[in-house]
């Protein structure tokens, strides 16, 4: 294997094909949209060079963009905070118990394997304002109110539902990230924290915290770039509506690009969406200092 790795020709041999993949499906499109985004280009007409005209009108003149972008932060720091802190939350409980470990494993994890379609469009029809949840308040003479149709307040209440719709569909995968994190630490290292006169809260914040920062670091990054390409649930809840109230970066670019045909318009709010997902992964990067321990 040592003489394969000092193999120049062995090297390039094998690196090759996965270059020319990367090349071909990633790096190629990336240069292709920068090029579209500084031109005016839609379905009728070729691309034209026109600089920094979309960019300018981006956050100057759309006022849709402004909502989209304002939206796209808000759930980023929903889903950052409420997805660590309760999914770090499921993964203690569920390396402490017995019994039953497997079975909520599951029932927490299924909706991150569901279609986000089919419960965008599942969950809609729970938030109907003639049916569904409000139909079960009515029972108890409580009037619900418009949850996917408000649209006062800074943040609207159809952001928060589909905030709330999100961490649940999405708290399974970062539990069971950290499970996997937390159960390759040496019970060893416990055993001596409890003979050092450790309590089992002193043991998680000094044995277990410190040794899942590196777990801390990728679902936070993962959660932070997911929640700024999110699409599914609010397409398929919301349309973006009422009165553009609930879009966000990626429901913006979809309606620029395939209802309007506004491709070089549409390409520049991409290379904003991909410039904040950038921006995000090295701010944490930089931000979270990760020790080397040995587990």
């Amino acid at each position: 294997m040592e003489k394969i790795l000092r193999d120049k020709k062995a090297i390039v041999l094998f690196c090759t094909p996965a270059f020319i993949m990367f090349t071909l499906i990633l790096l190629l499109p990336i240069l292709q949209v920068l090029y579209y985004s500084v031109c005016d280009y839609n379905a009728l007409s070729k691309p034209q060079f026109i600089g920094l005209k979309n960019y300018i009108d981006l956050f100057t003149s759309d006022e849709t963009m402004r909502i989209a972008l304002k939206n796209s932060i808000f759930f980023m720091l929903f889903s950052a905070v409420s997805q660590q802190l309760f999914g770090l939350m499921l993964a203690v409980f569920l390396t402490n118990i017995k019994k039953g470990r497997n079975f909520f494993k599951n029932i927490y994890y299924l909706p991150c394997v569901l279609s986000s379609a089919a419960l965008g469009l599942l969950w809609a029809f729970m938030f109907n304002p003639k049916m569904g949840l409000n139909q079960m308040l009515a029972c108890f003479g409580i009037e619900g109110p418009l949850w996917l149709s408000q649209s006062t307040g800074f943040i609207p209440l159809p952001m928060w539902v589909i905030a709330f719709v999100a961490l649940w569909q999405y708290i399974g995968q970062t539990m069971m990230l950290y499970m996997a994190q937390i159960t390759g630490i040496s019970t060893e290292l416990f055993e001596a924290s409890y003979i050092d006169g450790a309590s089992k809260t002193d043991s998680f914040r000094f044995v277990t915290l410190p040794l899942i920062k590196p777990m801390f670091v990728t679902t936070l990054t993962l959660n932070c770039i997911g929640s700024l390409k999110f699409f599914d649930l609010i397409y398929n809840m919301t349309q973006g509506g009422p009165n553009h109230r609930t879009e966000v970066l990626a429901t913006h670019l979809y309606d620029q690009g395939f209802k309007y045909f506004k491709y070089g318009y549409a390409s520049a709010i991409s290379v904003v969406l991909l410039i904040m997902c950038l921006l995000v992964t090295f701010i944490i990067s930089k931000s979270i200092k990760i020790d080397n321990y040995e587990i």
